[in-house]
């Protein structure tokens, strides 16, 4: 069984690249649309992390 980490739906792709570019700006890294390869480790890691805050908040928000 193989896993595949690509999002099959282009509405989903479309929103989950829109909450990137919002994370990105949000913690100062410049991302730009497409192949972002010279993004340093802790940047990359700064919009990761950044993503699984808002997320996180926004499940909080919801269960109370």
């Amino acid at each position: 069984m193989s896993k595949n980490n690509s999002i099959m739906n282009p509405n989903a792709r479309d929103a989950m690249d829109k909450f990137k570019m919002e994370a990105a700006n949000e913690v100062g890294v410049n991302l730009k649309q497409g192949y972002n390869g010279d993004l340093t480790s802790r940047q990359a890691g700064s919009i990761g992390g950044q993503m699984v805050k808002k997320m996180i908040e926004d499940y909080e928000n919801k269960i109370q």
